[in-house]
């Protein structure tokens, strides 16, 4: 029977000094800190027999899947299924206590089951999910890389674990190019195991943030250059 991996990587660190919620706005791209953390993935896992590498569409995972691509000498495809999850406080800035502190707000907080705020854990997991079984098939034998973002790559490890979708964002293990790999027997799941190539170069309070704030004005030049 066919031993498949399929490695779900976190994008690396966003040039975001504003710390704005980007969700799935254009033009937020890896900070400098987030290319070493790119580059430190496709060392890591650049040897390994994987024939497939895709990546959402939005412009810090295509370039997180790059290096790795390029390592490679594959292409890398864009999988709309593998796109950030929607959120109604897309293009906001957060302050700590700013959502209780704005009472227009609350209501969008209504529901943690569902969440209120935005795509349905459910619908984020079915569409992962797909994306996942379809790079199984293709790699089937060998390995594949898909490169996500936090909740649509948490969610789905709780649903794969068979855990309640409900959770702290605090607490997901999912920090920035961590790699969530999936091991398969055939078709069927036999284990999940998660690293940190880049843990090292992840600073200690981006560890816990539900979304990537990073890079200074210094490197907003740069950041043009690459777009």
């Amino acid at each position: 029977m066919a031993q498949t991996t399929v490695h779900l990587v976190r994008h690396g660190e966003v040039h975001n000094p504003q710390g704005v919620l980007y969700g799935r706005s254009p033009g937020y791209h890896l900070s400098k800190l987030g290319h070493r953390m790119a580059e430190r993935v496709a060392e890591q896992i650049g040897h390994r027999d994987i024939v497939h590498v895709a990546a959402s569409p939005l412009e810090r995972a295509q370039e997180t899947a790059a290096p790795l691509a390029r390592a490679l000498d594959l292409p890398v495809g864009a999988d709309p299924r593998l796109i950030e999850s929607e959120n109604v406080f897309q293009g906001e800035t957060f302050t700590r206590g700013g959502l209780l502190r704005s009472p227009k707000k609350w209501k969008h907080l209504r529901n943690p089951f569902e969440p209120s705020w935005g795509e349905p854990y459910r619908e984020i997991a079915t569409r992962m999910l797909a994306a996942v079984e379809a790079a199984r098939v293709v790699a089937e034998g060998h390995e594949a890389v898909l490169v996500s973002h936090q909740l649509p790559i948490w969610t789905t490890r709780l649903h794969l674990e068979g855990k309640r979708y409900v959770h702290d964002p605090r607490k997901r293990q999912c920090t920035l190019c961590s790699v969530t790999s999936l091991e398969y027997e055939g078709s069927t799941l036999t284990r999940i195991v998660y690293s940190e190539p880049a843990g090292d170069l992840v600073p200690a309070h981006a560890r816990k943030d539900a979304f990537s704030s990073g890079g200074d004005p210094a490197e907003e030049t740069e950041q043009g250059d690459q777009a």
